[in-house]
């Protein structure tokens, strides 16, 4: 299969109307969103996925930006043929709520004082940034995710997302995180504020406009640049090799090729993020506790998504028994999950450098998908005893072109399609009886797709009504739902 890039993408910019309530009684207005959109959204708004960013990432995921020559941050997983397809899907990655690629935060103008808020900006949840990215979706015409994806700061927007929003997340994808932040990970967050509040260019997060406190964010970054690799990757990567020189220096310069790295990733991190944006974040994944004082499975209680759980082997920052936490809580709520651990070296970063592996385990997740995962359960029917106007009446409201014709114990007892009203005006029909499909071709929700789009291409049809176990209807699921998920035509 081949696998291209989305092309040249443009970041767009959203201005959410009125206020946006924060978690702690806080209120924000005039907040704006950036983000940025893969692929074509179907007509059933069902193939939409979210796709949420680490710490330092941003709403430009995929592609090619306009005079820029490196693509987005997970251009190895994103576009035609990879594992979030955008043949099939429709993909949207947005900037966090705090960030500084767009959306609202500490470097964007506080509408109040004319000024940049810097900390005059309220303290911001993982829960809040959810909430805007729910705001994002609605403006979009989502109300309901195909899937949304994350890996590490990300993975734990996924878990907000299916426990805050159960309702609007068919499948759940956490990649590399956990359900809470543990002692280890606060302390590595709390060095890289010191070194950034230690600054005296910081100068209490007021230096919009001067200096900004480019040591403090640089040596933040190195600091936490170390945990996203692994020991056996830094082995790799740079033994005790000299930088640019045969023998030590013996003095307090930079010898070895491994601090030439970690100064160079601290040096160009600096002029692309802000320090007060870093420490708005790294407080939000500290407060990050799903649980909130019970226990996971107790947190998980409401979520009814479908759930892949993958972990890194070689990660230290985010171990694998965090995520096999994760799994164990959401079993324990019967719910369906799958835990994948991948194996690399890469350390942490593997999510974002082991293209292979992910692309495997995401489409072989993604693609193994229920009629339930796509069906429209907002489906329009009639009684059998309405009429042909009636009938006629109803699809042109709706806008539908096939009504699930019901029987008086509820079961389904035919199917009528705009063709068959056409037809009975030619043949002066009155009565739906007369008119209707009597044996109707039907799906189960717990079928895989595939049998769905095998049946509709075996009879020739686009829509099939999804009955549950009574022969009750529960909802249609259409051609044009599924071709892009599974492909008609393999």
């Amino acid at each position: 299969m081949k696998r291209e890039s989305v092309g040249l993408v443009r970041t767009q910019i959203y201005r959410i109307p009125g206020e946006v309530p924060l978690e702690h009684g806080d209120r924000l207005t005039g907040v704006e969103v950036a983000y940025e959109t893969y692929g074509q959204l179907n007509r059933d708004k069902s193939n939409a996925i979210l796709v949420c960013h680490a710490l330092s990432g941003d709403a430009h995921a995929a592609g090619y930006r306009d005079g820029e020559e490196k693509p987005g941050w997970w251009d190895a997983v994103i576009g035609p043929g990879k594992g979030l397809d955008t043949r099939r899907y429709f993909v949207i990655c947005s900037n966090v709520l705090a960030g500084c690629k767009g959306t609202t935060g500490p470097s964007s103008t506080n509408p109040k004082t004319g000024r940049p808020y810097g900390l005059d900006l309220p303290v911001i949840t993982v829960r809040d940034m959810v909430e805007v990215q729910k705001r994002l979706l609605l403006h979009l015409g989502v109300e309901r995710l195909f899937a949304v994806v994350g890996g590490s700061f990300g993975g734990m927007q996924v878990l907000q997302w299916s426990v805050s929003h159960p309702e609007m997340v068919r499948m759940a994808v956490a990649i590399a995180t956990s359900g809470y932040s543990s002692p280890q990970q606060i302390a590595f967050n709390e060095v890289g504020r010191r070194a950034i509040t230690s600054d005296p260019d910081w100068n209490g997060g007021d230096y919009y406009g001067r200096a900004p406190p480019a040591r403090g964010l640089s040596l933040a970054r190195m600091v936490g640049h170390i945990t996203y690799l692994s020991d056996q990757s830094m082995h790799e990567k740079f033994g005790r090799r000299l930088q640019e020189k045969t023998e030590y220096s013996f003095q307090m310069d930079l010898d070895f090729q491994v601090e030439s790295y970690l100064r160079y990733h601290g040096d160009n991190f600096v002029k692309r993020f802000d320090a007060n944006s870093y420490l708005y974040i790294t407080k939000a994944i500290d407060y990050f506790d799903l649980a909130g004082g019970g226990t996971l499975a107790e947190a998980f209680r409401g979520a009814k998504a479908k759930f892949l759980v993958i972990s890194i082997s070689s990660d230290w920052l985010y171990p694998p028994y965090q995520s096999r936490e994760i799994a164990e809580a959401l079993a324990s709520n019967d719910l369906d999950v799958t835990h994948c651990e991948i194996r690399s070296n890469y350390g942490h970063d593997a999510f974002l450098l082991e293209a292979g592996q992910m692309n495997y385990i995401l489409s072989d997740f993604l693609s193994h998908s229920s009629v339930g995962d796509v069906m429209d359960r907002g489906v329009v029917t009639i009684g059998l005893g309405a009429s042909i106007e009636d009938a006629a009446r109803l699809m042109m409201e709706e806008e539908v072109t096939h009504l699930p014709v019901i029987s008086e114990d509820g079961r389904l007892a035919g199917i009528v399609t705009a063709w068959d009203i056409s037809k009975a005006v030619a043949m002066k029909y009155t009565r739906l009886r007369e008119i209707m499909t009597h044996q109707v071709m039907t799906i189960l929700e717990d079928d895989p797709l595939e049998l769905a789009a095998r049946r509709m291409k075996d009879h020739d049809i686009s829509a099939l009504p999804v009955l549950n176990g009574e022969g009750k209807v529960l909802g249609m699921v259409t051609s044009d739902g599924i071709s892009r998920l599974i492909g008609i035509c393999r």
